[in-house]
């Protein structure tokens, strides 16, 4: 049986569980954040979760922050049966939180646990971790912290991104929302509490986070790479300018010093703490992305060796 929603999201990972939820019930409102300035003009673009909203003649509304009386007015004035929580960015007051009969639920992109926090898709790539996936979760007054209703896993490719994570979780995620949601409504899935053992934090990504630290090893770096990949993306100097890598390969050990340039089998490489990170895909500072071999091609003075 349909029930009112409103629906708390910014980026495109929460377009699918939004566009679902549009189709099984009544979404009576949607709130995400403001308009930020982008792109070289710096003008203001709305966020994806906006755009899409409109699309489908769902009142928006945009707060800075959700303690603001007009907005915590318009959720009354909505009076949902329940809140569905999808990468919004920010925390829910308990006055929010109590607000709907059902409670309010998160979309979260990892096997809580493990991962709490914004940028939990980048950290299980740069740690290795063999596996994640999405959680369902009833949202309490701390960090990601709230008992989950339902979990689903993924094995995590050599070849994944942070990208590529994203858009396979943000479709799970809004599949296992909407197959939870009954079960949920009627009192058949009780929210269970997360384990106290194996809890981890992945904090918002700075650009610096990006920062390829040669005295690391390549295996490392060359996770960090896939992980910051869109954003915000990993990155070195060279020649004074900012050197993007977009796809990085890990090559055997030349005993050489952390951050001597070379070359493997025509592609740029630099040495690391163990290994060697093969540049397979960059983007010089104002240009395009290219092959590490087409780099190397105009690359002067790349060699330190």
């Amino acid at each position: 049986m349909p029930i009112r929603v409103v629906f708390m999201g910014s980026p495109d990972f929460a377009l699918p569980s939004l566009r679902l939820l549009s189709q099984h019930h009544d979404v009576v409102g949607v709130v995400t954040q403001p308009d930020r300035a982008s792109g070289r003009g710096r003008g203001l673009k709305p966020p994806p979760v906006k755009t899409f909203a409109l699309e489908l003649n769902i009142p928006v509304i945009q707060p800075e922050k959700l303690r603001e009386p007009e907005a915590l007015s318009q959720l009354e004035t909505w009076n949902p049966d329940l809140i569905v929580v999808a990468a919004f960015g920010q925390i829910l007051k308990k006055e929010i939180l109590d607000l709907p009969k059902h409670g309010c639920l998160n979309v979260h992109a990892s096997l809580l646990p493990r991962w709490r926090g914004a940028a939990p898709i980048n950290a299980a790539i740069l740690a290795g971790d063999e596996e994640t996936g999405v959680t369902i979760m009833k949202m309490d007054a701390g960090l990601d912290t709230g008992p989950m209703l339902a979990k689903r896993s993924i094995r995590l490719k050599p070849e994944d991104t942070a990208g590529s994570v994203f858009q396979t979780l943000s479709t799970l995620g809004a599949d296992l929302l909407i197959e939870t949601l009954p079960g949920y409504i009627a009192g058949k899935i009780a929210p269970q509490p997360q384990p106290k053992e194996g809890a981890t934090y992945a904090p918002m990504l700075k650009k610096e986070d990006g920062l390829l630290d040669f005295t690391k090893p390549a295996a490392e770096l060359e996770r960090r790479v896939r992980a910051m990949n869109p954003w915000p993306g990993a990155w070195f100097q060279w020649n004074g300018n900012m050197l993007k890598v977009m796809r990085a390969d890990v090559s055997e050990d030349k005993g050489l010093a952390g951050g001597s340039r070379f070359t493997v089998e025509g592609r740029a490489a630099v040495m690391c703490a163990d290994g060697a990170l093969v540049l397979e895909e960059v983007q010089p500072a104002g240009g395009k992305v290219m092959s590490g071999k087409s780099f190397l091609a105009g690359a002067r003075n790349w060699n330190t060796i």
